[in-house]
């Protein structure tokens, strides 16, 4: 059986209300590890890049920010670049389990954005996009709004570039699946200082 065609990229970014090592920041810097093992284990997920010089997953390339943290006093902030197989596979994880858990506390750790939160689109399967493509998009997407070139959850489209439907009892599936193996992870979570 033949895999995809594309893989649907995602890259989102954000700018903490403290440096990465206060204590204001424990929340998110605790959680963190458990959303990349909780998106290891979701069903639908390909891969995501690494840091350069941490460990865990190689670096798809350097780490390149958009122009939003031009001005904010920090040289480095909270991104993320990963690949899934369908926009609903990324949804059931985005807004379930481990990771829903980290958007309810969200408020606490990043400032309030005046740019999109995140950014996807399609690539075709086995390309990696890198940091500055994901930052390109981004902007991009800022500046003309949502197209098969960077979209939103709200305005996605689908690999050929045609306006798509999500199918939300799909999510659904996906998410109770996703669920029975993130038991201990959400487990480990639910007492973690905000």
């Amino acid at each position: 059986m033949d895999g995809p065609a594309y893989h649907l990229a995602l890259y989102n970014f954000g700018l903490h209300v403290a440096p990465f090592d206060d204590p204001a920041i424990d929340g998110f810097r605790l959680r963190e590890p458990f959303n990349f093992e909780a998106a290891r284990r979701a069903e639908g997920f390909v891969g995501r890049s690494g840091y350069a010089g941490e460990p865990g997953p190689r670096s798809w390339g350097p780490q390149v920010f958009p122009r939003y943290i031009k001005d904010s006093g920090f040289d480095s902030a909270p991104s993320q670049l990963s690949l899934w197989r369908d926009i609903e596979s990324l949804m059931a994880f985005s807004y379930d389990g481990v990771h829903a858990d980290a958007l309810k506390h969200a408020r606490h750790w990043n400032r309030k954005q005046t740019w999109p939160p995140l950014v996807l689109w399609w690539t075709p399967a086995g390309r990696y996009p890198d940091w500055a493509e994901g930052a390109a998009r981004l902007e991009h997407l800022d500046d003309h709004g949502p197209s098969p070139y960077a979209f939103t959850f709200k305005q996605p489209y689908d690999p050929s570039g045609a306006a798509a439907a999500i199918d939300r009892a799909r999510i659904r599936e996906i998410a109770a699946r996703n669920a029975s193996t993130q038991t201990d992870l959400l487990e480990a979570v639910k007492d973690l200082r905000v």
